[in-house]
Formats: C-alpha cells, sequence, structure tokens
C-alpha cells in the first residue's frame, strides 16, 4: 500500500471511470486499474463494482476512501508544514473562482504567480459562487476567489484582494464624447444581456439599473450565458449592452475597448476577496497569492486612482 494507491482510490471515485481518472493521475489506465486491484487484494475488499457504468463505489469502499482522504491531507499538511521550516512556498492548493473573474487573473495573475513559485502545486476550478461555498465545507476546495460580501460566506476568513469597477459593455459605443459616462436610467432595459440567474454580476447589473429581463433576443429565444466572454460576443453580434468588469478590458481587441463606457459618479464597484476556512495550514500560499494579485492590478485600476469617487454593488443578497 502506497500514497500513489490512495489517490487513484479518490480518482476513480471522483470520475467514476478509469479512463478518466487515468488521465487525471497522469498515468495509463492499464496501470491504474492494476494498482487498484492490488490495493483491493491486499485489503481483501472490493471498493468499486465495475458492473455498472458509470462504475459505482461500494459502501465498503466509500468508508476507505472517506479515510484515504484524510491520509492525502495529511501527508499534504506534512509537506506543508516541511516547506514552511525550510522557508519555502510550497505545496498544493485547490482554488475555486468565480467566473467573471477567472477568465482574467488565471492568464495573467494566477500564471505569472506559479512561474515565479514552482513549488506550488495550484489546482484551479471555474465555479459558482454557490458551488464555492459548497467544495470549501466539502473539502474539496481550500480557498475560493469571489465577489465579496457575500451573504452565506460569514463562517469563513476573509482576505480583501482589489475593488474593480463595473463599466458598461455597448454595441453602439460610447455614448458622449464627454467622458463617456453614462447614467443607469438612461439604458435600455430591452437591450441587455444578462449572465445566468445566481451570478453575483448579474445581481449587481441588476442593482445598479433596476433591470430584471433581457428582451434583446428574438422571442423563439432563451439565453442564459454563463461567461463574460459569451455577453461580449453577443452584443458585438446582435447590439445591445452588457455589463463588464475592469480587470476583463484587457482581454479585449482594440476595437473592442472602443465600446466599454464608465457609469456616472460615484462609479460602481465591486470587491473581490479570497475565502477559505482559518487556521490553516496553507495560509502562506494563501497570503503570497493576494500580495502577487494585488502588486499586479493596483496599479492599473481605476478605483484606487480616486476611492472617493466611487460606491460599492454588493455581491448578492442570497
Amino acid at each position: 500500500m502506497n500514497i500513489q494507491q490512495l489517490e487513484y482510490l479518490i480518482a476513480v471515485d471522483k470520475f467514476k471511470h478509469f479512463g478518466k481518472a487515468a488521465q487525471s493521475c497522469f498515468i495509463t489506465q492499464p496501470t491504474l486499474s492494476a494498482m487498484i486491484q492490488k490495493f483491493e487484494e491486499e485489503l481483501d475488499v472490493k471498493i468499486f463494482d465495475r458492473t455498472t457504468h458509470p462504475i459505482r463505489t461500494t459502501d465498503i469502499g466509500a468508508e476507505i476512501i472517506t479515510q484515504a482522504t484524510l491520509i492525502i491531507d495529511g501527508v499534504m499538511e506534512l509537506r506543508n508544514k516541511a516547506n514552511l521550516l525550510k522557508n519555502i512556498l510550497g505545496g498544493r492548493l485547490n482554488l475555486g473562482i468565480i467566473p467573471t473573474v477567472s477568465s482574467s487573473l488565471i492568464p495573467t495573475e494566477i500564471f505569472d504567480f506559479i512561474s515565479k513559485n514552482d513549488k506550488i502545486e495550484l489546482n484551479v476550478k471555474e465555479m459558482t459562487t454557490e458551488n464555492i461555498i459548497k467544495s470549501l465545507k466539502t473539502g474539496e476546495l481550500d480557498a475560493g476567489i469571489i465577489s465579496t460580501p457575500y451573504t452565506g460566506s460569514e463562517e469563513f476568513s476573509q482576505s480583501f484582494i482589489i475593488n474593480e469597477e463595473l463599466m458598461v459593455y455597448s454595441a453602439e459605443g460610447k455614448k458622449n464624447a464627454e467622458g463617456s459616462f453614462i447614467l443607469p436610467e438612461e439604458i435600455d432595459v430591452n437591450k441587455v444581456w444578462l449572465l445566468e440567474e445566481g451570478n453575483c454580476l448579474r445581481h449587481q447589473f441588476e442593482t445598479i439599473c433596476h433591470l430584471k429581463e433581457n428582451k434583446t433576443a428574438p422571442k423563439n429565444l432563451e439565453f442564459l450565458a454563463s461567461n463574460i466572454s459569451t455577453l461580449i460576443h453577443m452584443v458585438d453580434k446582435m447590439g445591445g449592452l452588457t455589463i463588464i468588469p475592469e480587470i476583463a478590458i484587457d482581454q479585449l481587441s482594440e476595437k473592442q475597448q472602443e465600446k466599454v463606457s464608465r457609469f456616472v459618479k460615484p462609479f460602481p464597484f465591486r470587491e473581490i476577496s479570497i475565502i477559505y476556512y482559518k487556521p490553516t495550514y496553507k495560509q502562506k500560499i494563501i497570503d503570497e497569492l493576494v500580495i502577487s494579485i494585488q502588486k499586479s492590478l493596483k496599479q492599473k485600476l481605476n478605483f484606487y486612482k480616486n476611492p472617493e469617487d466611487f460606491v460599492a454593488i454588493k455581491a448578492s443578497a442570497n
């Protein structure tokens, strides 16, 4: 019995498929199957029912995997503590990020962070705020980057990351030549593209402009977007407008950036934070990740030029 076998068990239980589990563990399926079979023979138990599709974890297997997860967590804790004692920033961090932030952070700030800290294994998942909360409670995630304050996250510790302005992306381009400012009441509610229900950015846009529905789409089209890129594409192709967080602007082409406008003062902004259970032996990694993102973004964002010109928009009411 070894640590690798425990990791293989957990992977098969997660994917309910030997091929997908092997792929996630970067080994061949025959090797993974043989290692699990050897483990079952050693303990004289049947962990997986291979006759079902998808594969089913037996009742005994579920108990074994629960214990295996505790052991793996313990091993990771030992490794992280050892790194801390040696003053090395390293270890594994399972991180969830809301979609309206991940598309901007992952290719730039997150990539830059892991490039400079090659002892860190960062496993990132794009998830809604609700799923991040659930995954933190089950232990699937160590931390989550969400828009705060968020009712329902009070039981977690929180480290503030940044404040970013919320802006308008419109097919009509900028509304006027005098600063391109838009009044919320100027927005035509019949031409707005919104994210699907449950997305914090949707709630924030509704709060700013008192929006409740989107009538831009044809009557025979029901469309629910899950990310900013899709909304931008819909505006470009079908017209109308949507809301866009400031950190997403760098991902736009020069022509698309011309379609971005600001609201009137006080400019609306949202707060982005990382939440987690405390105490955690991964605190050092979390702290350094926050510092790295702040160092990169604060010099770019409008909020930090004139904070007094902004007003916060809450993430969600539920």
